[in-house]
């Protein structure tokens, strides 16, 4: 087929736009691959300056391992009991369950008077236990502050008889004898006026899982929230800001992100709970994996994860009966046995241990967990080296006979069920032993033989402790 002069002209044209489009994309290429290069790097730098500055904050917290939680506050007064009626449920939530208008509930305050508090002997308790940080709630969804709060007048220092700032004496105190003081902090406010009640037979003004806020509310909230946290950090300065209550529909992971953002604002080294957004899923406790949520640890409650989760920072909180908040009758006490093996089994995770004392309206820890907390301290003065600031177990999974932790060149065998023969059998895990012994006899060498399956170890006929004997592999 022919062609005319101004088809032909009109190819030309085609072909020279072309070839123009070409040579430029070509040109600017390298300029614009490097600029790509460039700002891919400046992301990662970032990155792992952030990851970095997380580390920094988080070291002390992993490795402290062991801790005390302690729920406290007008609760303590009915003590699980209201007109007569006994709950099964959690203490601190007698508001909640009892149905108690916030007027009836404020009668509380009055009756509130720890007059046997001695901050010096609560945090001896926790230190003899072991544990190197104390979390106490500041302000619990009853929304009662425990602190002398210059904002609120629903406060231990301005409706109580106690008249004292107690949470002053407990933070100095916990510093004074080589712990983190760290506080709890609700995000649920069962008396705050921004929030209210709506559900069939609740009164507006009770306690309920879910509130509602008033038009505006919220916005008066969430300020006179930062009043209070801006409070709390820079009087009594603490390690840990452990937030709860953020299951509210009308609380939302961008909420949770400037919180967490004003908070570390404060305090730039402060350790933040993923409680502040809305990432954790259920008493699970760790984060969903749709996104990057706010809060640099997962908050396990009442239950310990099965596995360990690599990377992840994690804490499970849990109490040593059924209830966290001071209940006179609940008598459902763990075994010292129990407690001791699940701080075991959560170092050997990888986690924290977080457990629960509740003190009296007088101001005592109830002398079923002061007991059990000498115990764990008698077994942690003799095993304290295999919990603290180690990482979870190297074996792929869990041992046979108990639980193991980790640290550079050493490995801790938590024997539960000693060998009844004097073997204990020990699976492979790519590293050749040099010695073993029992951590409570380091000096006397335990005999043994390894091979491609693992390593037997010669146990004397009788375990060292009856709970939990640790065996130390010393590794090339």
């Amino acid at each position: 087929m022919t062609h005319t002069p101004l088809r032909f002209f009109h190819h030309l044209l085609v072909l020279l736009l072309l070839f123009t489009v070409a040579f430029s994309t070509a040109a600017l290429s390298p300029a614009t691959s490097e600029l790509k290069e460039k700002k891919e790097k400046s992301v990662t730098a970032q990155s792992l300056s952030a990851q970095a500055q997380k580390d920094k904050r988080m070291k002390w917290w992993r490795e402290a391992r062991f801790g005390m939680f302690i729920h406290w506050g007008l609760y303590a007064v009915p003590a699980g009991e209201y007109k007569g009626q006994r709950s099964t449920r959690i203490g601190e939530w007698i508001m909640e369950w009892a149905n108690i208008p916030r007027a009836e509930y404020e009668k509380f305050a009055p009756q509130f008077n720890p007059v046997k508090f001695n901050a010096a002997e609560w945090v001896r308790i926790a230190k003899d236990a072991g544990m190197k940080y104390i979390v106490i709630t500041s302000k619990h969804h009853d929304g009662f502050s425990i602190y002398n709060s210059k904002i609120s007048q629903y406060d231990i220092v301005d409706a109580t008889p106690y008249r004292k700032d107690l949470m002053k004496a407990l933070a100095d105190e916990t510093k004074k004898q080589g712990l983190k003081f760290c506080f709890y902090y609700s995000i649920l406010d069962w008396h705050h006026p921004s929030q209210y009640v709506d559900a069939p037979g609740k009164d507006p003004t009770a306690g309920n899982r879910v509130t509602k806020m008033h038009p505006g509310g919220k916005e008066q909230y969430v300020a006179y929230m930062k009043s209070q946290l801006r409070e709390l950090i820079t009087a009594y300065d603490p390690a840990v800001l452990w937030f709860d209550g953020e299951w509210q529909d009308w609380w939302t992971e961008p909420d949770g992100k400037d919180l967490y953002k004003f908070v570390l604002g404060l305090k730039p080294d402060i350790v933040i709970n993923n409680r502040v957004g809305k990432g954790r899923q259920g008493m699970q406790g760790m984060n969903k994996d749709d996104q990057e949520y706010a809060g640099d640890f997962g908050t396990p409650e009442q239950r310990i994860p099965p596995t360990g989760l690599p990377g992840v920072d994690w804490e499970s909180c849990m109490t040593m009966n059924d209830t966290w908040g001071y209940k006179f009758y609940d008598d459902k006490w763990k075994s010292t046995e129990t407690l001791i093996r699940n701080l075991v089994d959560i170092a050997s995770k990888g986690g924290n241990y977080l457990l629960n004392v509740g003190p009296t309206a007088e101001g005592l820890i109830p002398l079923a967990s002061v007991e059990r907390l000498a115990e764990m301290g008698k077994w942690m003065k003799m095993n304290g080296e295999a919990i603290y600031e180690t990482t979870a177990s190297p074996f792929p999974t869990q041992l046979a006979f108990g639980r193991a932790t980790s640290k550079a060149g050493r490995v801790y065998l938590h024997v539960f069920d000693w060998p009844a023969d004097g073997k204990l059998q020990v699976p492979a895990w790519g590293k050749t032993v040099k010695k073993a012994y029992l951590l409570a006899e380091p000096k006397t060498a335990l005999k043994f033989t390894q091979s491609g399956e693992g390593v037997v170890i010669q146990t004397p006929m009788k375990a060292s402790n009856r709970i939990a004997s640790v065996i130390v592999i010393e590794t090339a």
